[in-house]
């Protein structure tokens, strides 16, 4: 029962989707752009996968799909959104526009979001800047769901951080990573498509590591201490910035080990500060085009960041989306409880 659907048509079925749950239009619209981007990309663990569980939380009431939102604090560069549990997307794209807005005044727009819901693939928010020639700086917070070197359990999250700097005729360069060795998305993913995970993405109930993406109780960091120190300290500029914080409240047991609660933080740099922008991309063209001179170690080609998922994207534009039975079935159990047509599939 699995399917290849055309981007445009997987978009328009999200959103039709997303809508009928309440969401308005526009915000549905928003909100399946960014899933179907990371889809697109090849990152499938943030796309539309995630739409069965965004439907339930949206009917707990735990995502607002209306929401107020509203800046409540500016100063100087810095301001502070209030996000009201709107769609992690729609809060982070209305993050960094006030970011950019900002730093096309002052240089630099530092924007927190408190209480987003979960935000996807967060260089999508980041290229949101470089698309206006600025450097774009995402990051997210959210409960424990990631093991802290020596501990037993869940102590830090799989908080992501994504950088996009402008280019010239290049592709903007993009870094958008997991602090986690892997994102909590992709162990959904292979259970969905029904395959084991490496080890070393995670650990069961027991604290044994596991293969089983069904048995994986917590996520284990990148890197070791390294991942789970930059988790911590985008917990710091995120949530607790915003006076909202989440780790420390659910170690105490005084909030939600896991959930949609979260925080999110968006960064604009105007690189025309420092001189003519036009020399910056320059500049950063030349570095690309030194690092991929560099002679490949074997079989796979030196790539930039941001290289990969846009190559896949350009297949997947011609060829469609693929999306394992577990998603599609899924998908189209909620399309049909709400009574919106699936789309077409390829051939």
């Amino acid at each position: 029962m699995s399917a290849r659907i055309e981007a445009g048509a997987l978009r328009d079925f999200a959103a039709a989707i997303l809508q009928a749950a309440g969401t308005g239009e526009a915000d549905a619209r928003a909100w399946a752009e960014t899933l179907v981007w990371a889809n697109l990309r090849g990152v499938d663990s943030h796309g539309v996968l995630r739409i069965p569980r965004y439907l339930e939380l949206i009917g707990t009431g735990a995502i607002n799909p209306r929401p107020a939102m509203a800046m409540r604090m500016q100063a100087g560069a810095i301001g502070l959104l209030d996000a009201d549990q709107a769609p992690g997307p729609v809060a982070m794209n209305r993050a960094m526009d006030e970011a950019i807005a900002i730093a096309r005044r002052l240089h630099l727009g530092w924007v927190v979001a408190r209480d987003i819901t979960h935000a996807g693939a967060v260089g999508h928010f980041a290229l949101r800047a470089a698309a206006q020639g600025m450097a774009g700086l995402v990051m997210t917070a959210s409960g424990p769901l990631m093991a802290w070197p020596g501990s037993a359990g869940a102590v830090v999250s799989t908080n992501p951080l994504a950088i996009a700097i402008p280019s010239g005729t290049r592709p903007p360069l993009l870094l958008d990573m997991s602090t986690a060795a892997v994102a909590l998305g992709k162990i959904i993913a292979a259970k969905d498509a029904g395959t084991p995970i490496p080890e070393g993405w995670g650990v069961d109930a027991a604290g044994q590591p596991t293969q089983d993406p069904a048995k994986v109780a917590t996520l284990l960091p990148m890197a070791g201490p390294k991942g789970a120190g930059l988790s911590l300290m985008i917990e710091c500029l995120a949530s607790l910035a915003a006076g909202n914080p989440l780790i420390s409240l659910a170690l105490r047991g005084e909030g939600a080990k896991e959930g949609p609660r979260m925080n999110g933080l968006a960064i604009a740099l105007d690189i025309a500060a420092f001189g003519a922008p036009g020399a910056f991309t320059a500049e950063v063209e030349a570095l690309a085009a030194a690092v991929a001179a560099v002679p490949a170690s074997g079989a796979t080609p030196v790539l930039l960041p941001g290289d990969r998922g846009g190559a896949v994207m350009a297949r997947r534009l011609r060829e469609g989306i693929s999306l394992p039975d577990g998603t599609w079935k899924r998908l189209a159990a909620s399309a049909a409880t709400l009574g919106v047509p699936l789309p077409p599939v390829l051939a």
